[in-house]
């Protein structure tokens, strides 16, 4: 006698994450996998679930989160659950809180604070291995992968300076890639536009990344510039590919400033064509958002952060350090001068650890400028010395169009571009990306059909980051299962009032449990950690 199914979901419409039509059928779950796709009795199963009238998906997949401390926290997985995610890759942007080393561990973690929020004192960061072990600890409510994070390796071996890499400190930072790889990192990332990447060359980046070369490892970027030379930027990336013969992520591709708008994109959607048709292993992703968020500090020049974050809060009390940078920041284009291409009235303060400051959160810089009778550069100068350069802030960057041809792009997967402060005001895509893709760009401006969304946010960033068993329902595939209503999914979240659980997921499976079972949260923990 067959043993009993664990799960049968019956007459739904499975969309099975290949893009193909949608088809009504059952799916059939034991031990964790999908044992079947068709039709089965509901004697079959120990529990029978009526799907009619439901799509019935593979779990949703975000491969650009930066969760890597928010992990530990108690709570963690609800925002992520209620959305449809079953699976987050963290580590994002160069940012990744290990390897972080012994030396550095301090800097390190306190230059992430804003995006990844504190990682608690007694979880093992020095090496990869020692924090994904510290992670399988954890009964984890889904699965969760990590990036190495190429800011990280190389501020791991010699701090955030500018200085040109020795060659014995080149040769560690090689050693500590490919050990974080060996750990189960499942690619790499970078992040050009921060501290201290942005201080490579192209040749020394190059250098950097020279392990990989001819590789399968996927190379995930946030490029040096989304301003006035993102395209340059991109076609840095396109080169760097080329060169070491590997795959090619770019990260929330899209065009700051108007003066960009419109012009931008559409050319580097282009670049990346070309180089697909080519055969490079090119592709892209972008959050449903055109409001972005990162550290505050990132308004500033890039040398500015050629110190550590203690230096850098004494020397902006100095009058004529501030005069500097701010001519720097009233007149030039050579780095992602965000005060000039967004405005002050487009950049908004999102996190403040001091209550005397806590008046700033919500408020555009040009709003509590005003309202302080302030200068807006000097405002931003004093909150960032006073609070030690950690303040967050959520900034308007990209146009709609922009970001609406991205997201219909063939090529392009969904993602949200989490960041966990652990003060202030998280941004609304933490907790709505993906039922915002369904919801706003599906349901009300019909961008593209349910199928093709679906894809997106599930085997085509499986096979980005070769997520083996993930992303598509089919026989043997991991149990990870989304049911709802598409006209019912709905992001409750604002920019106001962002920590507002999204609505519409009726069943979501993890492992082949039910993490979310009609509507509720059920606190199942079948997540594990996905090593490379």
């Amino acid at each position: 006698m067959l043993a009993l199914l664990d799960y049968v979901l019956k007459n739904g419409t499975v969309i099975d994450g290949t893009g193909r039509a949608g088809f009504r059928a059952d799916v059939a779950v034991r031990d964790g996998t999908i044992a079947g796709i068709g039709q089965f009795d509901a004697a079959q199963a120990r529990v029978c679930v009526d799907a009619a009238g439901k799509a019935v998906t593979p779990g949703f997949i975000d491969i650009h989160r930066h969760a890597d401390a928010a992990a530990f926290r108690p709570g963690f997985g609800r925002a992520e659950l209620r959305q449809g995610l079953t699976t987050i890759v963290n580590g994002n942007c160069g940012l990744s809180v290990a390897p972080c080393g012994e030396a550095y561990r301090t800097q390190i973690l306190h230059y992430l604070d804003p995006v990844t929020g504190a990682l608690p004192e007694a979880v093992g960061a020095q090496s990869m291995g020692e924090y994904l072990t510290a992670l399988e600890k954890q009964p984890l409510p889904l699965n969760l992968g990590m990036l190495v994070g190429g800011g990280t390796l190389r501020a791991s071996v010699a701090g955030f300076g500018s200085a040109v890499l020795t060659p014995e400190a080149m040769k560690t930072l090689h050693l500590r890639m490919e050990q974080a790889l060996s750990d189960g990192a499942l690619g790499v990332s970078l992040g050009l536009g921060y501290a201290p990447e942005c201080f490579y060359t192209t040749d020394e980046l190059i250098e950097a990344l020279r392990p990989l070369a001819g590789s399968d490892v996927v190379v995930t970027v946030h490029m040096r510039q989304e301003g006035d030379r993102v395209v340059e930027s991109l076609r840095e990336m396109l080169h760097v590919a080329e060169t070491l013969r590997v795959p090619l992520e770019v990260s929330h591709l899209k065009s700051i400033g108007k003066r960009n708008w419109g012009r931008c994109t559409p050319e580097m959607l282009r670049l990346l064509a070309e180089a697909r048709e080519a055969g490079l292993d090119a592709a892209c992703d972008m959050y449903p958002y055109t409001r972005g968020s990162t550290q505050l500090l990132h308004i500033l020049p890039p040398e500015c952060q050629n110190a550590p974050l203690e230096q850098l809060s004494q020397e902006l009390l100095d009058p004529a350090y501030r005069a500097q940078v701010r001519r720097r920041m009233e007149h030039d284009s050579d780095f992602e001068n965000i005060s000039l291409l967004c405005g002050w009235e487009n950049v908004y303060v999102t996190s403040a650890a001091k209550e005397r400051n806590a008046w700033l959160l919500g408020m555009s810089v040009a709003q509590a400028a005003s309202r302080a009778g302030r200068d807006p550069y000097e405002l931003v100068f004093d909150l960032l010395a006073d609070e030690g350069c950690t303040p967050s802030m959520i900034d308007a960057v990209a146009s709609d169009d922009d970001l609406e041809r991205v997201l219909a792009c063939p090529f392009s997967s969904i993602i949200s571009d989490s960041t966990y402060p652990d003060t202030g005001l998280l941004h609304p895509r933490v907790y709505g990306s993906f039922v915002r893709m369904i919801e706003t760009y599906v349901n009300q401006k019909k961008l593209l059909p349910l199928e093709q969304a679906v894809r997106k946010m599930t085997s085509l960033p499986a096979s980005r980051l070769r997520l083996t068993g993930k992303g598509v329902l089919q026989p043997g595939a991991d149990a990870d299962i989304c049911v709802f209503d598409p006209q019912a999914l709905h992001e409750r979240g604002t920019y106001t009032d962002p920590a507002r659980e999204a609505a519409g997921m009726d069943y979501v499976f993890v492992g082949g449990r039910p993490a979310i079972a009609r509507g509720e949260w059920t606190k199942e923990r079948a997540g594990r950690v996905l090593r490379r």
